[in-house]
């Protein structure tokens, strides 16, 4: 396996194993070379309810003309949580002009869940998160950030395939190239759907959910995708990783007694092998 320059862009939890906590021990587990650019400093995972956050938007600007100057490049950035419209712009243009040269662009749309929108998320939020999906060649959304993106209802009962299939391709034609939606009910069944640009395929992966919550579940679930996809394997076999990955190490810590600190993933990366 060739390794990989990859360049994470998301937030920095202080406590708990979530975004950049999460993310960079799996990629360097699996052999990529890993640059971080957080967009914010969190005090710790949101579960807990009280929390800081730090945002960094002009150390990001600076550290992006300062990286220019140097003339580093990376062979993918993978986009996570963003705090601000104003981040969602620079990140956003950063992506197309990397884009351009050649960098793979995956975008993990974080705004919401369960038919909401998080804290802080508005419309134009929404809006510059369009702008990324314009140039992502991989798009990672939840069912709710799915539907948002792309203008449609949300359903809080199972979707059709007619549905389904709808809303990749609204997706699609909204720019992004594969798609990958989690956290999704289709005929009775919990799934993961996909379109896989590089082959014209569409897919649905059904699996079993454990009935426990842990924070960066999510992050850990699109690092292993990201990983396995730069390592030249198929868009349905890495997303099939991922999920038999992330519900081995739901298994194996579900009895956590304190699970809003997300899964100590560095105990467990034998599971990625």
């Amino acid at each position: 396996m060739l390794s990989k320059q990859i360049l994470l862009i998301n937030d920095l939890a202080g406590y708990g194993k979530v975004a950049l906590s999460a993310m960079i021990p799996v990629l360097s587990h699996m052999g990529h070379q890993i640059y971080n650019l957080p967009t914010a400093l969190v005090s710790n995972t949101l579960d807990y309810g009280k929390f800081d956050i730090l945002e960094t938007t002009d150390y990001m600007k600076n550290t992006i003309s300062v990286w220019d100057d140097l003339g580093f490049q990376f062979d993918a950035i993978a986009t996570g949580f963003i705090v601000s419209e104003v981040q969602a712009k620079m990140i956003a243009d950063y992506c197309r002009k990397k884009s351009e040269n050649g960098t793979l662009i995956f975008v993990d749309p974080i705004m919401g869940d369960e038919g909401k929108l998080y804290n802080g998320v508005s419309q134009e939020t929404i809006s510059h998160m369009r702008e990324l999906v314009k140039v992502a060649d991989y798009i990672v959304p939840n069912y709710t950030e799915a539907v948002y993106l792309a203008k449609m209802q949300y359903h809080s009962q199972d979707l059709t395939r007619e549905e389904a299939d709808e809303l990749v391709e609204r997706l699609r034609i909204m720019g992004a190239k594969s798609v990958i939606i989690t956290s999704a009910r289709l005929d009775g069944k919990d799934v993961v759907i996909g379109y896989d640009h590089e082959l014209d395929e569409k897919f649905v992966l059904p699996f079993d959910i454990i009935p426990v919550r842990f924070p960066g579940t999510g992050d850990i679930f699109s690092s292993i995708l990201i990983g396995k996809v730069l390592s030249g394997n198929r868009l349905v076999d890495s997303t099939r990783n991922a999920m038999d990955a992330v519900r081995e190490l739901i298994k194996r810590n579900q009895d956590n007694a304190d699970k809003y600190k997300g899964i100590p993933v560095e105990n467990y990366l034998e599971v990625l092998d």
